[in-house]
Parts: structure tokens; sequence; C-alpha cells
């Protein structure tokens, strides 16, 4: 199993691989292109995440600035929008459901580091992935971290962390977020 499979699998990989790091230069000159490209330019900007990303729906919106590790495993669902300085770690897959909105200065984390100082001195990482169902409202600020879901029709509101998993139908916040009101 090659380094760019393990990370997929969601082992204990190599970062510096030659062939993961060449696709994160590919996918951090992509995001560069997009984040200079005029507002204007809805169609060209619409065209580079629709091939930068492993999947999207046909109405597909990201403010700049928008940068992501990979690209190819982020997938987004119908009617999604996400405001300026969305950060998006896929080294993991990230999928997005239909109709999420995603407020400024936001981030989806899938990569983690070994715990141990030893290990995590060797460089190594591990990715788990982030699962958004539909219909799901971020506020500004929030992070998700790695191996969560979220389920649908779920807001969660500005400046949440989110370690664990949200279920469908609430409203959650905080440091860590938890379910604060049934929807």
């Amino acid at each position: 199993m090659n380094e760019k499979e393990k990370m997929i699998a969601g082992l204990i990989y190599n970062p510096s691989d030659s062939e993961l790091f060449y696709d994160r230069m590919n996918a951090k000159t992509i995001c560069q292109k997009y984040n200079q490209i005029s507002p204007k330019e809805l169609e060209t900007r619409k065209n580079i995440i629709k091939k930068l990303f492993g999947k999207t729906g046909e109405h597909i919106y990201i403010e700049p600035n928008f940068f992501c590790d990979y690209g190819y495993n982020i997938e987004a669902g119908e009617h999604f929008y996400a405001n300026h300085n969305l950060v998006i770690l896929d080294c993991a897959k990230v999928k997005f459901g239909s109709h999420v909105m995603i407020g400024p200065n936001c981030g989806f984390y899938t990569a983690a580091h070994p715990i141990d100082p030893v290990e995590r001195a060797k460089g190594i990482e591990f990715a788990k992935p982030i699962t958004v169902g539909d219909n799901v409202w971020f506020g500004g600020h929030v992070c998700v971290m790695p191996g969560v879901t979220i389920g649908d029709n779920t807001v969660i509101g500005g400046g949440s962390v989110v370690t664990k998993d949200i279920p469908s139908n609430v409203v959650a916040c905080g440091n860590p977020c938890k379910p604060v009101k049934t929807l």
C-alpha cells in the first residue's frame, strides 16, 4: 500500500511522500489561481472548483480566499455556498450534503497527528473523514475536527469547535460544540 492509499484509508502515513507532496502543490496552485480570479468571472471560478473537487453539484459558490490540501477528497452537494476564508484539510474525505451554507473563516480539518511526542516527531500523521448532511448552516469561525459527522438540518453556531458528532435537527454551539436546542 502506498502513502496515498494509506492516507485515504485512514492509516498512519508519511505526508512527505513525493506523490502526496505533488498533489498538495497542485491543489495549492489551483487555489492560488482561484483566489486571484475576478469575482465577476463566476463560470470560470465554478469550473475550477468542479475540476478541483472530487464531486460537486451544479450550483456551487465559494468566496475567495479558499484553501485545501488535495481537493479530490472533497465532495459538495447541490447549492453549496461558502463565505470568505474557507480552509479544508482534506487528507480524508470531506463530504457536504446539499443546501450547505458556511460562514466566513471556517475550517474543516481531517488531518491528525500522534499524541505521543516521539511518534509525532517522525512527521507521520493520519486522517479521519468529515461528513456533513443536507441543509446545514455553519456560522462564522467554526472549526470541525477529524472524524466528525453532522446531521441534516442542523445549525452550528459561530465560533464553535466541533469535536464530536452532532445529530440532525439541532442548533449546536460552543467549545466543545454541543446541541442546545432541538429544531
